[in-house]
């Protein structure tokens, strides 16, 4: 079974900004949905739950404009269900969508309930991740293409390594698995990604944070650097000429405007506590926390995982990615006391690679680029294979080559041999 939020090749839509109002009949029910209304997906949207069923609903609104989404539950009360279902019917607004939700696995009752204009139909019990998933696909565009999913990695402490490889994650992911990806480097003021990746692009990601009414897919189009056929770079200007204070949701445009039109893309954010970090890291699909081997990485990949844990409880847990282990005569914690400390897995261990990291920094080359077999690249790899939901295919495709290269490498032994 998997975990909540784990990969699957599919991502929910943030619900817009409506109205959704819930009519329960049963406290189990109701408490599903009060969950759903606090998820990060659903953090738009204005949710009110009540008891009572159809029939509260249906008297409710009498005398009410009906809201964008009624959800109600049918079938632990007494009565007809379809015939709750009409009353309510006679009381709602034309586009007032309907999702209900019941008790009873009956294709008949299904069949019904969509010919009077049921929207969903929810069989209970439910979890909240179904109707997030039911009250976002109400108001998705059928022909659109599926969202983008974010990867949002960020350090422990600074100077942990987090925005190297969030860059070498990124580029794993296009060189790897062949997805198209961008890397969108948030810290304004001191961004690496430009200099890693060898780019000096005149815009990125300032113009459409200083502009937000400017952004729209044309224009974010123009502001990425084309690093390879499947990277692109939305570089920061790492200059200081203005302050980076900015308001909780000033990334919000252009994030939504990638994931509506690249199927990947990694997220540098600065370490630091600011309202928009915070906001960028609950809002991503995947998280990933680095840390180094020490306590106040500890300390502090603890408190991130807390509040992360508390934010996200429909999401996986973040990935937790130690980086620089093995630095000779630096008194380290040891991995599993590390993950023992934080209750949580370590994703990844990166060893302490000092020649290979700086050669490929002052080159501005990734990892792979200068020293392809590194057990580090095979390591990033398979971590962004992980957050893709992509790692088995890979393994799979290797599996395939593998009988193909055996007679192979058998001739070329046996002639090495004579």
């Amino acid at each position: 079974m998997s975990e909540p939020g784990e990969p699957t090749g599919r991502v929910i839509a943030p619900v817009p900004r409506i109205t959704v109002q819930a009519f329960c009949e049963s406290g189990e029910v109701a408490a599903v949905i009060e969950a759903a209304a606090g998820d990060r997906r659903m953090q738009k949207a204005h949710t009110r739950v009540q008891m009572g069923g159809a029939a509260a609903a249906t008297e409710a609104y009498r005398s009410a404009p009906t809201p964008n989404v009624i959800v109600v539950e049918i079938g632990t009360a007494k009565g007809n269900p379809l015939a709750a279902l009409d009353s309510l019917a006679e009381v709602c607004d034309s586009g007032t969508k309907v999702v209900v939700i019941g008790h009873v696995n009956d294709v008949v009752l299904y069949r019904e309930f969509i010919r009077r204009g049921v929207s969903e139909y929810l069989i209970a019990p439910i979890d909240a991740v179904a109707v997030i998933a039911a009250i976002s696909e109400l108001f998705s565009d059928p022909a659109a293409e599926p969202l983008g999913r974010t990867i949002a990695v960020v350090g422990a402490r600074g100077g942990v390594g987090a925005s190297t490889l969030a860059h070498n994650i990124a580029w794993s992911v296009s060189r790897d698995y062949g997805t198209a990806t961008v890397i969108a480097d948030l810290d304004i003021a001191f961004g690496t990604a430009g200099l890693n990746f060898n780019q000096d692009p005149p815009q990125g990601v300032a113009e459409a944070v200083f502009a937000p009414d400017r952004v729209d897919a044309n224009f974010v189009d123009r502001l990425l650097s084309k690093c390879t056929d499947n990277l692109s770079l939305l570089a920061a200007p790492a200059t200081l000429d203005r302050p980076t204070d900015f308001v909780e949701g000033a990334f919000d445009g252009v994030i939504d405007v990638l994931r509506a039109s690249v199927p990947c893309i990694v997220l540098d954010v600065p370490h630091g506590w600011s309202a928009w970090c915070r906001r960028m890291l609950i809002g991503a699909d995947e998280i990933v926390v680095v840390a180094a081997p020490d306590l106040t990485s500890l300390r502090n990949a603890r408190n991130l995982f807390e509040v992360l844990r508390q934010a996200r409880p429909h999401d996986r847990m973040p990935r937790l990615v130690l980086n620089g282990v093995g630095m000779p005569k630096r008194p380290e914690i040891a991995v599993s006391e590390f993950s023992k400390a934080l209750d949580a897995p370590v994703a990844a261990t990166v060893p302490f690679e000092p020649a290979l990291f700086g050669t490929a920094a002052n080159n501005g080359q990734m990892l792979a680029e200068v020293q392809p077999g590194a057990k580090v690249t095979e390591v990033l790899s398979e971590l962004a294979g992980s957050l893709t939901g992509r790692g088995e295919t890979r393994r799979g495709r290797g599996n395939i080559l593998e009988p193909l290269l055996e007679p192979l490498l058998a001739r070329l032994a046996r002639r090495k041999a004579s």
